[in-house]
Parts: structure tokens; C-alpha cells; sequence
């Protein structure tokens, strides 16, 4: 018998006897310090997933974008890279669709790692947000973006990273590639030219933001941007970002390359203040973990020192974020006790 398979074994009695002896809150609180997410499996993964494919009608495709109406409708998929590295997959696991506002963490720490945390936080607050995504009206009472996940903050962090062309993007593709040890990783150009062609509200807070003095150099710029939310990942990808920001920056399988608490502290604590937008205060009270949501469907999550999660599901929510995804994640959080709370 494998050691993961006894561990589970001996694990699942003693949280039986705890329950008997003092009922299923005192048995969270005793085994709150242990790693009970030795518990998850692909049949634990796999009935949440066939609970909440009930909630698969409630979202709304984005299609603001126009390529992103294109995807699978009815795509699921839900990954966790455990404590000791090992990936745990259901559902529509090899379906790929674009990271859109997720990048934003990549690109937060490249920027970090390239300019230092000062020089970025000069221009973008720490503040978190009740605001949408695309909200940029404190550029002009603040005068610079809120934080480095509103799409204010995150176009002037691409724009920050030095080099000519396309290398801003190549800087974050290839950390994205690192991250998750997947060299196979590339971009859409047809969801590139769609953000490309439509974004125009982009455009404008580009230019708001070189009006006050944040950025240099011309609109050609804002397109590293528009590659960056078009790369291409799969649930298990986003778990294995998630693993990596829960762990120092520690890669899923030990790889300790850029180990570093301070900007995995720095990036953990952006996702919980305003990884979820506007409903960033409800999901720290609900789910409460570090999270980030991209409106291609998919959803990480950071369990501090432990592991990673990542969902996919483009039916989104009225604030942008998957509605099955969210459903999902809570009631693996529930059933765990996973919140730092």
C-alpha cells in the first residue's frame, strides 16, 4: 500500500474519533494545523465538480471580447497541486483558454523582481477595491491606479518592464512557462487581435496614465498587455501558480529558483484584498484565501504554505468571475477548512 493511501487512512480515523469525541468543529479546529489536504482526491475533486455543474447556466460567456464568446460553454475542469507537489485533476482537464486578468500576478512579480517593490509602489497603491476591473476614475483623484490587479495598475506594470517590442510580454510568458515547468505554453493571436481590436478603454487609460507622468513611450506598448491576458493555460496550469505563490515562490516540484516570502507575501496579499474585484470583500468573508480571477474562466487560489487551486469555467458572474469555479472553491474551502481565517 503506497504511504499517501496509509496517511489518508489513518488521517480520515483520527478526524472520525475527533468528530465522536467533540463534534465536526472541534475536529476542524484540531486538525486545522495538520495537512488534512492529503484528503483530496480525484473522487473528493470530482464529486464537488458534479455538484456545482448545476450552476453552469447561471454565468454569462464574456464577449466583450469577441473571441472569448467562442469558448466550450459548458467546460469544467478543477486541479489542485498538493503539499507534496503531486497534481490532482478532474473534468475537462486539457481544455486551454486564455489567463486574461490572472496574468496580472505574473506580471506583478516580474516587475518586482526587475524594479524592486519601491519603484512599482511609487506608482500604484496597495489599496484594495469595491471597484470594477476597468475602473481608472482614481487616476485622476489619486493619480495612479489602485492597486497592480485593476486594469489601470497591471497596464502600467507591463509597461514598466524595460526592453523593445514584445520583450515586456516575453519576460512574463516565459515566468508563466517557469511557473508551471510547461515549456509548451504559448499565446492566442485571435484573442490578441479581438483585445487589440476592442480595446479602447485600455487605450485611454494607457494615455491616462502617461498624461500623469507614470509611463513612457507610445501605445505600441499597451500590446504587450493585450498578449499577456491572451496566454494560453489549462486549470492545472493556474494550480500550479497557485502552488507557487502559497510557497515562498516555491515551483510545484521543489525547484527553489526565485524562493523569495517577501513577494510571495507581496502577491498573495494583492489576490485577497482585490483579486476578486469588486466582490473581493464577500470572497474573503466566504472563502477567505488569496485568489485571482481572469474573465477567460478561470480562477487561482493560494492556501498559504500548503497548496494550489485552479478552476475553470467561463460561465461568469456579474462581477467577472466563474460562477461554478467560486462554487467549487468554496465548497472544497468548506469541507477543508481552508480559510486563513
Amino acid at each position: 500500500m503506497k504511504k499517501n493511501s496509509v496517511s489518508n487512512i489513518i488521517l480520515s480515523w483520527v478526524v472520525a474519533c475527533l468528530v465522536s469525541f467533540g463534534g465536526t468543529a472541534y475536529a476542524k479546529k484540531i486538525i486545522r494545523n495538520g495537512d488534512n489536504t492529503n484528503l483530496i482526491t480525484n473522487e473528493m475533486l470530482e464529486r464537488i465538480l458534479e455538484k456545482n455543474r448545476i450552476h453552469v447556466g447561471e454565468g454569462k460567456v464574456a464577449d466583450y471580447i469577441p473571441e472569448l464568446s467562442k469558448v466550450n460553454a459548458s467546460a469544467i475542469a478543477f486541479s489542485v497541486v498538493k503539499q507534496n507537489g503531486e497534481v490532482v485533476n478532474v473534468g475537462d482537464v486539457s481544455q486551454k483558454f486564455t489567463i486574461q486578468s490572472i496574468s496580472k500576478v505574473i506580471a506583478l512579480m516580474v516587475a518586482v523582481e526587475e524594479l524592486g517593490e519601491k519603484e512599482v509602489f511609487s506608482k500604484a497603491g496597495y489599496y484594495g477595491t469595491d471597484k470594477p476591473f476597468n475602473h481608472y476614475a482614481n487616476l485622476e483623484t489619486k493619480g495612479k491606479p489602485l492597486n497592480p490587479l485593476m486594469n489601470a495598475g497591471a497596464i502600467l506594470t507591463t509597461a514598466l518592464l524595460g526592453g523593445d517590442n514584445d520583450e515586456a510580454f516575453q519576460k512574463i510568458l516565459d515566468m508563466v512557462r517557469y511557473i508551471t515547468k510547461n515549456e509548451e505554453i504559448g499565446y492566442s493571436h485571435s484573442v490578441y487581435m479581438s483585445e487589440r481590436e476592442t480595446g479602447h478603454r485600455n487605450r485611454g487609460i494607457f494615455h491616462l496614465l502617461k498624461n500623469n507622468g507614470l509611463i513612457e513611450g507610445e501605445e505600441n506598448r499597451l500590446d504587450n498587455y493585450f498578449k499577456q491576458c491572451s496566454i494560453e493555460v489549462t486549470a492545472e496550469d493556474l494550480a500550479k501558480i497557485g502552488y507557487f505563490f502559497a510557497n515562498q515562490c516555491t515551483r510545484f516540484d521543489g525547484d527553489t529558483k526565485y524562493k523569495n516570502s517577501e513577494m510571495s507575501k507581496l502577491v498573495q496579499s494583492q489576490m485577497l484584498i482585490a483579486g476578486m474585484y469588486e466582490f473581493s470583500g464577500e470572497y474573503a468573508r466566504t472563502v477567505g484565501l488569496p485568489s485571482k480571477s481572469g474573465v477567460g474562466g478561470g480562477i487561482v487560489v493560494s492556501v498559504p504554505n500548503r497548496i494550489g487551486i485552479g478552476t475553470f469555467s467561463p460561465g461568469l458572474d456579474t462581477q467577472g468571475n466563474s460562477v461554478v469555479g467560486y462554487h467549487m472553491i468554496l465548497d472544497l474551502v468548506n469541507e477543508l477548512n481552508l480559510s486563513i481565517f
